[in-house]
């Protein structure tokens, strides 16, 4: 019988072994295709490999007796695809970049010749791609970083997609957090992920508009899919729309970023009704800074990436708001005189007697008039006894 001591430690290892077999493939992508020679027919049995471009990764398969192969799941990144015969000259296709969820296909058509000879192709992936249904934008690392983010907010890309809008207008400025709405759908009923891993709060913050837990710096992002329609069975849950974010990760080169973006009511021009007033601006600071760094722990073997964003606001908020009068103070709060010089206007009761706008009036003196209005006398000199 196993200690108390010993309970947990071993469970957590039983539960990691068993996990470890698990693969996460919804923030993934596949390279497919058929290898042919010259006249078209297949050429089962070929040797096909990939290697990641950025990390060195290699794995290789064997076309199917109908000249077919699939590399899946694989992280998005760019491939180079090898395909070698005997009898054919071996063909490498560099620059394959897998994007989320994207199913790329990479056909080969092998020529007769030695092994030892390799020839290289150059040819872009096909703008439209037809093995899947899905219909979304992927938005890549260059346009995250490029187009102009109040806030460096990346949800608000997604309304960039075919579909997409920003939520209807309402009270709450929830809009101004990213809130989109795709095909007619409510913004609180998208799907979002990061990573593979579910980011969805589990209730809908109405005030503050953070459909989602964690918003990563846009500098760590490497790229995200919109998905409005027709999307997998394995995302589940969302009426709207899949928000598919995927982070960066180190490479054999190290690589990162440093970044500070600053407002300021020095460099701000005054609002229509600050000039109409003549009135001083209200302070307003706001510091958004970090940095991103990635790399090799081992080359070609382990490798790491780290981020980090602070903001820092300082912002007046203008109020408006009285405070008592020396009277009022003085008296314990039962003279009012003030009150009657810093009001304008008269108002009129049931008798037609008029008094200063800011007259306390006795209830103890009520009595009604000959049509039954209730009419009262004032304090003498609007003071409380």
């Amino acid at each position: 019988m196993l200690s108390a001591r010993f309970g947990a430690p071993l469970a957590t290892l039983a539960l990691i072994l068993a996990t470890s077999s698990l693969q996460a493939q919804v923030d993934t992508g596949t390279i497919l295709g058929t290898v042919r020679d010259s006249t078209g027919a297949i050429v089962p049995g070929a040797r096909v490999t990939i290697s990641n471009e950025g990390t060195s990764f290699t794995q290789s398969t064997t076309a199917s007796s109908s000249g077919n192969y699939v590399f899946t799941p694989l992280r998005i990144g760019a491939y180079t695809v090898e395909v070698e015969q005997p009898g054919f000259k071996k063909q490498r296709k560099t620059g394959q970049q897998v994007n989320i969820q994207q199913q790329l296909v990479v056909d080969f058509i092998l020529s007769p010749g030695e092994v030892t000879t390799t020839v290289d192709v150059s040819a872009q992936a096909p703008v439209l791609q037809t093995e899947s249904g899905s219909v979304g934008q992927v938005i890549g690392t260059q346009s995250v970083n490029d187009l102009p983010l109040n806030g460096r907010n990346y949800t608000f890309l997604a309304r960039l997609t075919t579909g997409v809008n920003a939520g209807q207008p309402n009270g709450r400025g929830l809009n101004a957090n990213g809130w989109f709405e795709a095909n007619g759908t409510r913004a609180d009923q998208n799907n979002y992920l990061l990573d593979g891993i579910d980011n969805n709060s589990n209730s809908v913050d109405f005030l503050s508009g953070a459909a989602y837990v964690l918003k990563p710096p846009i500098d760590a992002i490497a790229e995200f899919k919109l998905q409005t329609n027709s999307f997998s069975a394995e995302f589940g849950r969302a009426g709207g729309a899949v928000l598919n974010a995927s982070l960066k990760s180190g490479t054999n080169e190290f690589h990162g970023s440093l970044w500070e973006f600053l407002r300021n009511d020095a460099l701000d021009a005054a609002d229509f009704f600050q000039n109409a007033t003549g009135s001083q601006k209200g302070a307003f600071r706001q510091n958004q800074f970090g940095a991103t760094i990635g790399g090799p722990v081992i080359k070609n073997k382990t490798f790491f990436f780290a981020d980090y964003e602070g903001t820092r606001i300082r912002q007046a908020v203008p109020q408006t708001a009285t405070v008592p009068t020396q009277s009022e103070a003085a008296s314990g709060y039962t003279n009012f005189s003030d009150l009657m010089a810093l009001q304008t206007g008269h108002l009129t009761d049931a008798n037609g007697n008029q008094y200063p706008i800011g007259t306390i009036f006795d209830p103890a003196t009520t009595t009604t008039n000959a049509s039954g209005a209730y009419i009262r006398q004032p304090f003498p000199g609007n003071s409380i006894p």
